[in-house]
């Protein structure tokens, strides 16, 4: 959800010096599209789904990427197993970005797809304004 929402908000404020990726810290989904709540409410949304498959995040992300994201406490751990501390430094919570920072809540657990949309929503925007301050978004 999170890939889609950040690649959509770049897209209407056309910025395109971004490479915006997501990747699973476990191997249960791998292979697989977005889940189908996510594709609905994002449809809903008016918000076109990126399509992929799911892939397992590698420690090669952690030289790819300036910025390595988690929605939750989970996905931090495995990401800095993954990653290694070589990468700390990179590893953050989607809402480390806003004013109430916390763990989003997983849809899969509580099938509540609006309340997880609106904390993605809150955390890339609160992203794109950290970027704008840090002047890293042309």
């Amino acid at each position: 959800m999170a890939e889609s929402v950040l690649t959509d908000m770049l897209r209407k404020k056309g910025i395109q010096n971004v490479l915006v990726s997501s990747a699973a810290t476990h191997t249960d989904e791998i292979g697989n599209p977005p889940h189908y709540g996510t594709r609905e409410k994002l449809q809903r949304e008016g918000i076109f789904v990126v399509p992929h498959r799911a892939r397992l995040m590698t420690r090669a992300d952690g030289t790819e990427y300036d910025y390595i994201i988690g929605m939750d406490e989970e996905n931090l751990r495995h990401m800095r197993r993954i990653l290694g501390a070589a990468f700390e430094n990179k590893i953050s919570l989607l809402l480390d970005y806003t004013a109430h920072p916390r763990a989003i809540a997983d849809p899969w657990y509580t099938g509540n797809f609006d309340e997880t949309y609106r904390d993605v929503v809150d955390g890339c925007e609160g992203l794109l304004h950290y970027l704008r301050e840090k002047n890293l978004l042309s």
